[in-house]
Order: C-alpha cells, then sequence, then structure tokens
C-alpha cells in the first residue's frame, strides 16, 4: 500500500514524499501525513478499493470553501482512490473560547439558505451513501431521505432488527406531531464530531470530513449534543447569534439523532441499536 500511494502521490504532486505516515481517523480508506522535499506538509487519503468515492468528500470540501467561510483543508488532488489536502494545524481538543469560536463559524454557515432542502448532489457521512433530492418540506425530507433510507440501509445489511425497522416506520409516519417547518433551509456541515474539528490557541482551524447539505440548522446542533463535541459555550454563543428555537432541546434533538445513530448502527451494530430504541420508546414507537 505505501509503494503504490507512494507512487500515486508522485504523479499527483510532481514530486517524490520524503516521508510518509500514518494517521489515525478516517471512515474510509487509509490517512496519511505527507511531507515534501519542499517542506511542505499535506494529507492524503487513499481507498484502493474498486467502489472507492474519495472525490465526492473533495467535492464536499471544494463546496464549502467556494459558498462558505468555514475553515476546510485546501483540496489539492481529488480523485476516486486518492484526496490529497492542505495539512491544517490544531487538535481535536476544545477550550471554551475555541467553543465560542465554533459557534460563530456554524452560525454564520447556518446563515447560508437555498430554496430548498437537499443538495445538487448526494454526499457521504462516515463512508455511507446520503441522497439530497431537493424537497421543499423539511419533514418530508428528514422522513424519507435521513430516518427511512438510512433505517432500511443498516436493515438490508443485516444490522437493524426487523422489529425495530417497523417501530421507525410507524413514528416516520406521525413526525409532524413534533417537528416543525423550519424558517428556512440552511447549508450544514452534517458531521461534526470532535474527530473532525481542529483548534489552537482558542480558534477553531479547520473542519473536516462534511457530510454537506441544506437541512434545518437544528441537525448539526443535535449532532453535536450526540458526541458531546462542544458544550455550554458552545451553545450560548450560538443562541446569541442564530437562536435555538423552542423545543429543541427537550424534543426535536432526540429526533434529529435518529439519523447519525443509525448511521452507526449500520456501521457498527452493537449498543448504537439500544440508543435507537430507547428513543423510539420516548415517543412512543
Amino acid at each position: 500500500m505505501t509503494d503504490e500511494l507512494e507512487q500515486r502521490l508522485s504523479d499527483a504532486l510532481g514530486q517524490r514524499p520524503n516521508r510518509i505516515s500514518p494517521l489515525s481517523g478516517g471512515s474510509v480508506g487509509e490517512v496519511y501525513r505527507v511531507d515534501l522535499p519542499n517542506g511542505a506538509r499535506c494529507v492524503a487519503k487513499m481507498d484502493a478499493s474498486a467502489s472507492a468515492i474519495l472525490d465526492r468528500e473533495g467535492w464536499m470540501l471544494r463546496y464549502l470553501a467556494d459558498h462558505s467561510a468555514l475553515p476546510v483543508p485546501e483540496v489539492i488532488h481529488s480523485a476516486p482512490q486518492l484526496l490529497i489536502m492542505s495539512w491544517l494545524p490544531g487538535r481535536s481538543s476544545f477550550d471554551a473560547n475555541s467553543e465560542a469560536h465554533a459557534a460563530e463559524l456554524l452560525a454564520d454557515l447556518h446563515a447560508l439558505s437555498a430554496p430548498a432542502y437537499g443538495l445538487e448532489a448526494d454526499t457521504l457521512i462516515g463512508g455511507l451513501h446520503q441522497p439530497n433530492p431537493w424537497r421543499e418540506s423539511w419533514i418530508d425530507f428528514f422522513r424519507e431521505q435521513r430516518l427511512l433510507f438510512m433505517a432500511h440501509t443498516a436493515y438490508d445489511a443485516g444490522r437493524l432488527p426487523a422489529r425495530t425497522l417497523a417501530r421507525i416506520e410507524k413514528l416516520a409516519g406521525k413526525l409532524e406531531r413534533w417537528l416543525e417547518e423550519p424558517p428556512a433551509p440552511a447549508l450544514i456541515h452534517g458531521d461534526v464530531w470532535s474527530g473532525n474539528v481542529l483548534a489552537q490557541d482558542g480558534r477553531i482551524t479547520g473542519f473536516l470530513a462534511p457530510a454537506i447539505y441544506y437541512a434545518d440548522p437544528e441537525m448539526e446542533l443535535a449532532f453535536i449534543t450526540l458526541f458531546h463535541t462542544f458544550g455550554e459555550a458552545f451553545f450560548r454563543r450560538y443562541d446569541e447569534l442564530h437562536g435555538i428555537r423552542p423545543g429543541f432541546w427537550q424534543t426535536r434533538r432526540h429526533l434529529y439523532n435518529l439519523y447519525p445513530l443509525l448511521v452507526h448502527v449500520r456501521l457498527f451494530g452493537g449498543g448504537y441499536i439500544r440508543s435507537v430504541q430507547h428513543i423510539l420508546t420516548q415517543f412512543g414507537g
């Protein structure tokens, strides 16, 4: 793999790397730090499988760079089996200042809107297909393209029990009891857990591995609560800038977190199934 990666990097960059070092993280393929003869450093993802689609991650990063002020890696090379990005400084460790800065950046991102929910292209989350057909109704989009789509994906993979799928289908039929149409579609990063965010000296230096589309921005906030990415300083600052609608904390965040939980059921199974079942029970499903 390293010899093949070295040759591919040399072809893409026009120079042979001095050093290639494995990095942790990455739901798809392998991730490496690449040190170049001119002193520059970059990050490479490689997926040698025939079904590789790393170019889709490259497209999402370029979309964010073109449409927003969110700090993301520059895409140097994008192909299905090889993605090369600029190196960003920082660590996945956050203090109150960096949390407040993250809130400012995401509130700014969520101010970007579109005529409908979805995106002009399908995207990825955790390496899984994420369909984004345009829909005027957020509730319909969430029901069909997030909740039911990922539940059936997990079931088809043998990870979600049939009885739990039936409970999700029942809940999906009555989402209007608890959800509301948001004021407007908002562009979201879609996968804000600590491993996808870098900070340094109280500032956010980068958001990595996006799963973008136009959504209810509360999808982003719910995901952050699920994996405890940020705490009180983030939510206080975000509420000052963008506002958090009544009912989010008590009700909607739990429903919205069914989607990332189902992603994790599809990828890992195990205890994530129990988390899904717990939320279903909360809502009488």
